[in-house]
């Protein structure tokens, strides 16, 4: 498309052209001259009355050249203004097409992506779930070899251990005997110098191999749990946001009951709470708590408790029984499989109810805003082998619950490694 400038002047010369072929010809000129003069030019109306002109005003050439430039002119400026309009119009339709084109493109493009999107959401998480379910298994069988490994070691060292002590004791009877008889010929019978140095680097080295034993003793017990338990709930610190919900397998409608449990705490303060089971109406119908150095039993409220001092050591482990009937209020604690403590009219005739919240770790009271949890009370530390059963159990049964393998002894209320027992606010399941 040609500039406007030059369709101008193209225009004003094709104008020119033709207004010098009709100025050649008179009669054709005049007859178009008379058109277009009719066409532009109106009767003059007078204000008061018309006066006719008989004479036709005369124009000369050069006027109607310019009468005639002015009209084209005018054709000129129709014709741009109509072309512009017309592009305007396709250049509107033209910008809305590419519009809904560009919106129907991003909008199948979105879809697109975002159909890619959460299909590589997906296959990453999968690839997740399926790597953490692997490295949960590596560390699983790790953790049983390892504890195979320690236990295996700590076998040998015991093993070792009362060799190496054997063996010092018949050093020392050997040592006595040849002493005795040396005071009797010491002259013919005496050692040497080089005896007497051999012996004393012997001596020294079976007390270095005895404490290495001892501490190696030492850091399995820590490390391993008791009594076969494969798994136990660590509390790292005292919080009101960490404990265990525990659902019993069975109702607990109650007329006695035998609950225990192996702990290893980290410190424990005026109360810190073992387990607890409350309603509504009574929080403390059943509870477990130690005091300091001391294990104290509750049934059926805070007046009816049972203490046995001088049987908690933070930071080793501990098997504690708490044992109860309604019949006559008999009370029993037992510590590492033997009785501890006994009483009698502990909460006689009483029946625990059901529908009550039992928890590991801390209570539920009145202490806070809708009955929450107190820092205070919370028990940090180590805790496994929780069970408990509907009836007293016997003393041989209880002995053998602080026994070798004796997680594979379960309640039929509570079965630890069977019943659900959830741990929240950082407590965790530890092997």
């Amino acid at each position: 498309m040609l500039p406007q400038e030059i369709l101008s002047l193209l225009t004003l010369f094709c104008v020119f052209r033709a207004s010098v072929s009709v100025l050649d010809e008179d009669d054709d000129y005049d007859l178009m001259y008379v058109n277009l003069d009719n066409e532009i030019e109106g009767p003059v109306l007078g204000t008061e009355e018309t006066v006719s002109c008989d004479c036709q005003q005369e124009h000369t050439k050069w006027d109607k050249l310019f009468i005639m430039l002015e009209n084209s002119q005018m054709k000129e400026n129709m014709m741009l203004q109509a072309m512009d309009e017309i592009l305007k119009a396709d250049l509107q339709t033209l910008k809305a097409e590419l519009s809904q084109l560009t919106a129907d493109l991003a909008g199948t493009f979105a879809t697109a992506v975002e159909k890619v999107t959460s299909q590589i959401v997906s296959q990453v998480e999968q690839a997740l779930v399926r790597n953490s379910d692997q490295a949960e298994e590596a560390k699983r069988l790790h953790e049983s070899e390892q504890g195979k490994v320690l236990e295996h070691v700590l076998l040998l060292s015991h093993n070792v251990s009362s060799r190496l002590g054997r063996l010092e004791s018949v050093w020392l009877r050997k040592s006595e005997a040849e002493a005795q008889e040396t005071a009797f010929q010491q002259d013919k019978f005496s050692p040497t110098r080089g005896d007497n140095l051999i012996l004393n680097s012997l001596w020294k080295e079976l007390q270095q191999t005895r404490a290495e034993l001892k501490a190696s003793q030492k850091w399995a017990a820590q490390h391993l749990l008791p009594a076969g338990c494969e798994t136990a709930i660590l509390f790292p610190m005292r919080s009101k946001k960490i404990f265990g919900s525990v659902h019993p397998t069975a109702g607990m409608t109650l007329h006695s009951f035998t609950a225990c449990v192996w702990i290893k705490v980290t410190e424990a303060l005026n109360k810190t709470v073992v387990f607890s089971y409350g309603t509504k109406l009574n929080p403390y119908e059943i509870q477990l708590y130690l005091s300091r150095e001391s294990a104290v039993l509750v049934v059926g409220g805070d007046q009816h408790k049972l203490a046995v001092k001088n049987v908690v050591v933070p930071g080793k482990w501990v098997h504690l029984c708490g044992a109860w009937s309604s019949e006559n209020g008999s009370a029993s604690l037992w510590v590492k499989g033997e009785l501890a403590a006994t009483a009698l009219d502990i909460a006689d005739a009483h029946t625990i109810p059901d529908g009550g919240i039992l928890q590991i770790g801390q209570e539920k009271n009145g202490c806070c805003i809708g009955g929450g949890f107190d820092e205070a009370l919370a028990f940090s530390g180590k805790l496994t082998g929780f069970n408990m059963w509907d009836r007293v159990l016997s003393t041989k049964e209880i002995a053998a619950q602080s026994g070798e393998d004796a997680c594979s002894i379960r309640g039929n209320i509570i079965g630890w490694g069977v019943t659900e027992v959830l741990p929240y606010g950082g407590a965790q399941y530890v092997s």
